[in-house]
């Protein structure tokens, strides 16, 4: 990929931009399809970032815009160019598109709020954690597969342990992942001891959602919620599913789910509470015969 230019990130902010003109002309997605002779699911994914914007594309809806700002077109033009190239995810053929645009926009965030209730999130999972997880989810994948993947997850976690400027990362992680034996005694024991040095970083905040919470605003399942420097771009919800994943986007969609996060929070143990929590689990652990 060349530069810093990440084409996820360019295909939103040119969405958002060709949504802006289709507001201010005040035409509808469908008079715009109608127009142009294409899908309304067309211009909607165009607009949302989930599908591939050529210049031509642009070229079409700037004449239906009656655009005549020549360096708005061209700027245009150059994200739909930056648009279309690849990022370093690209390489690993097997990774989904939807897995892809999760990636990409992830790359590109200033921070991350993540409620995970089944395994320890992705960002903080060790290399042979990683391995059982996808190996367990994925029963029919070859191994050659699983270890790739194990590799783009250890290359997202250069976000949190690498970069100049990292990552910002709250996590509430239920006991329950913490408890489910992956990969084994000695996995786990190096997965919690992971955790507790992640927990450790000052841009890294963990806590655990204890048993003893009972029901809780997180008991239909995980999701994270993105936010990214630039004001333009939008916060996103990412909803995981097994073969198709949800972006939430909508302003009253965002807050829904912030405001969920933040009783989980509430209703979590204290990051102090936390370590001590991890420890104690440490100790019973190790004191278990491998």
């Amino acid at each position: 990929m060349a530069g810093n230019v990440n084409p996820t990130v360019r295909r939103r902010r040119l969405g958002q931009e060709l949504r802006r003109l289709r507001e201010d002309k005040g035409m509808t997605a469908e008079e715009v399809a109608d127009r142009l002779l294409v899908s309304q699911s067309k211009i909607s994914r165009l607009e949302n970032g989930r599908r591939s914007i050529s210049q031509r594309d642009v070229r079409d809806l700037c004449g239906v815009y009656e655009v005549d700002d020549k360096k708005l077109i061209e700027s245009l033009m150059q994200m739909a160019r930056e648009s279309r190239l690849q990022g370093w995810w690209h390489a690993f053929a097997e990774l989904s598109p939807t897995y892809s645009v999760y990636i990409g926009l992830e790359m590109d965030a200033s921070s991350l709020r993540v409620y995970e209730p089944q395994i320890v999130p992705g960002l903080l999972q060790t290399h042979d954690y990683a391995a059982a997880v996808i190996a367990g989810a994925l029963p029919e994948v070859a191994r050659e597969e699983v270890d790739s993947r194990v590799q783009v997850r250890l290359r997202r976690q250069h976000r949190i342990h690498e970069d100049r400027v990292p990552l910002r990362m709250w996590a509430v992680v239920d006991e329950g992942a913490l408890r489910r034996m992956v990969g084994g005694l000695e996995t786990m024991r190096g997965q919690i001891e992971h955790l507790l040095d992640c927990a450790g970083l000052p841009h890294v905040t963990l806590q655990v959602m204890p048993f003893s919470a009972g029901a809780h605003p997180g008991v239909n399942g995980q999701y994270t919620i993105m936010e990214f420097p630039e004001n333009s771009d939008s916060t996103v919800v990412y909803l995981e599913g097994v073969t198709n994943d949800l972006y939430l986007e909508k302003p009253h969609d965002v807050q829904h789910y912030s405001v969920m996060y933040e009783h989980l929070r509430a209703q979590a143990l204290s990051p102090e509470q936390t370590r001590e929590f991890l420890e104690g689990l440490l100790v019973e652990f190790t004191k278990q015969p491998s």
